[in-house]
């Protein structure tokens, strides 16, 4: 069950009760500009960080728009049916219950935008805040740093990948910037904005998620090792 918390402009939605304390440090990290993915495979996402009272630290997403559309509206979605923050939410709790490793979801939030008179509760802006991994590196920057840890994840990522595919769950960016390493070499999956069921059979699902890897592999560069996801069941 999720309440919405409703703090001028923003909703809050959790699974938990927040305090008003962590409802004024959730607001007051909304409304500041956040730093875009750098790095190799950085992503398009703008991201920031915060010490969360009582839970530590979190890692709060502020979707923005990639390709030609971000020249003409960076952060202003349509909301035609579920926000694209508590879709993803539900999705990371969905995932992490099938056995697959995700950031952990604290709140999901939208603001509303009024931009055209009347329809102001169609247009709203995004966040998705989860707990931190902490000492995680993404595998695109490991493969090239730390060639052995790569190699030595690229188990646990093919099983984790094989996971989403048993379950018809197709994310849709699925590359080695959007995968993280924790110093414990645990691999998480992040970033399932716009991910799907998909209800091709596995076997074209599997064909599609090593076609999209392979195409960031070598658009970037990046060692062969990484290939190895071509084992995948």
């Amino acid at each position: 069950m999720v309440d919405i918390h409703c703090h001028h402009p923003y909703h809050i939605g959790s699974e938990s009760e927040l305090t008003e304390e962590q409802i004024r440090q959730l607001a007051a990290c909304f409304a500041k500009p956040a730093t875009e993915g750098t790095g190799i495979l950085g992503g398009r996402a703008r991201v920031s960080s915060v010490d969360l009272a009582g839970i530590g630290p979190v890692i709060v997403k502020n979707y923005t728009r990639g390709g030609w559309l971000r020249h003409v509206n960076q952060r202003t979605y349509l909301n035609l049916s579920r926000y694209r923050c508590e879709a993803e939410f539900f999705l990371l709790n969905y995932l992490s219950g099938i056995g697959v490793n995700v950031p952990e979801p604290v709140v999901f939030a939208y603001q509303f935008k009024y931009l055209v008179k009347y329809f102001s509760s169609f247009l709203y802006h995004a966040w998705i805040v989860t707990r931190e991994i902490e000492n995680a590196d993404t595998l695109a920057r490991l493969s090239t740093q730390t060639p052995d840890r790569a190699q030595a994840a690229m188990g646990e990522l093919i099983r984790q990948i094989a996971i989403l595919a048993d379950n018809n769950i197709h994310h849709v960016d699925l590359h080695p910037g959007n995968v993280l390493v924790d110093h414990h070499n645990r691999v998480f999956l992040i970033d399932f904005d716009k991910a799907r069921t998909n209800p091709q059979n596995r076997g074209r699902l599997r064909e599609k998620y090593i076609r999209r890897w392979r195409r960031a592999v070598a658009k970037h560069r990046l060692p062969e090792t990484l290939l190895a996801i071509d084992a995948i069941n």
